[in-house]
């Protein structure tokens, strides 16, 4: 079997967006050309403490063309020599007390998916921990559908603040690693 010209398989699979067809004058047909384009840039930032600044990028003359579509997108974002994107940074803690505390940030993409809210989230330690708070809180809200008794037992928990102290006393004394 003859081996299949790219330009065929992405007529066939994914036609172009992009149609530009030459009137030869001297020939009474149509001839479509390719539309084929490159782009050439330093994708791969160079933010230090992200693995970057001992990766060898090489000369430009000496760079391929890499293919980027659809289908290898999050392959190329987190291969060895791909774009490999990262940020670092530093924000207000809005979530302390304290005035003027910052906050580093460092995030790296692997995936398209690492760019949803979540994702970011558990990138940030402190963000990581409210997350994780909430999604306990969301399996406890689960749990608890359909168990009045229960419900009426911990709304009596949540308006009492000695049972509430005793109760955060307990959890204290029976996890000390934990919050």
């Amino acid at each position: 079997m003859a081996k299949m010209s790219g330009q065929k398989f992405i007529a066939r699979n994914r036609p172009p967006r992009v149609q530009i067809e030459y009137v030869d004058p001297t020939a009474d047909e149509k001839v479509e050309l390719p539309f084929v384009m490159g782009v050439l840039a330093d994708l791969s930032g160079n933010s230090p403490g992200h693995g970057k600044e001992d990766f060898d990028k090489g000369t430009a003359a000496s760079r391929k063309f890499v293919e980027f579509d659809m289908d290898n997108f999050d392959e190329r974002m987190s291969s060895e020599h791909g774009v490999r994107p990262g940020v670092s940074f530093h924000v207000d803690n809005k979530l302390s007390e304290q005035s003027g505390e910052k906050l580093s940030v460092k995030l790296d993409f692997k995936s398209m998916a690492d760019f949803s809210p979540a994702a970011v989230a558990k990138q940030v330690p402190v963000l990581a921990e409210l997350l994780e708070a909430r999604q306990k809180l969301a399996n406890l809200r689960v749990y608890m559908d359909g168990k009045d008794a229960a419900n009426q037992q911990l709304r009596a928990l949540l308006k009492d603040p000695q049972k509430m102290e005793a109760l955060k006393e307990f959890l204290s004394a029976t996890q000390p690693g934990d919050k």
